[in-house]
């Protein structure tokens, strides 16, 4: 499942930039078997951390052989150390679903 999966766009049907920044950096750091990134930023609406032009909010799902023997605490670090420049410019929130490839 590299890439989107049918459904796994940004709202709007295009991945924005945002996301494909994370995308890019994922693979590059990562080389995973399966990667779905999901905007879901609209459900989000008047709450804290929405901005105008959604990407603010994102569901990632990543399976790695990189996350193999790593809890699932050092998983979250590992990717959230990864993604801090967009965290702390743009991204408000990740929901993160990591697997390694022997499984989660």
């Amino acid at each position: 499942m590299r890439g989107n999966d049918a459904g796994e766009q940004a709202e709007g049907g295009a991945e924005g930039p945002w996301a494909r920044r994370m995308r890019e950096k994922l693979v590059a750091e990562f080389n995973p078997s399966e990667l779905a990134i999901v905007d879901e930023s609209e459900g989000h609406r008047g709450h804290g951390g929405y901005r105008e032009g959604g990407e603010t909010h994102f569901r990632v799902h990543v399976r790695s052989a990189a996350f193999d023997g790593k809890s699932r605490v050092q998983r979250q670090r590992m990717v959230m150390s990864l993604l801090k420049p967009e965290m702390e410019a743009r991204v408000h929130a990740l929901s993160l679903s990591l697997a390694g490839e022997a499984g989660p």
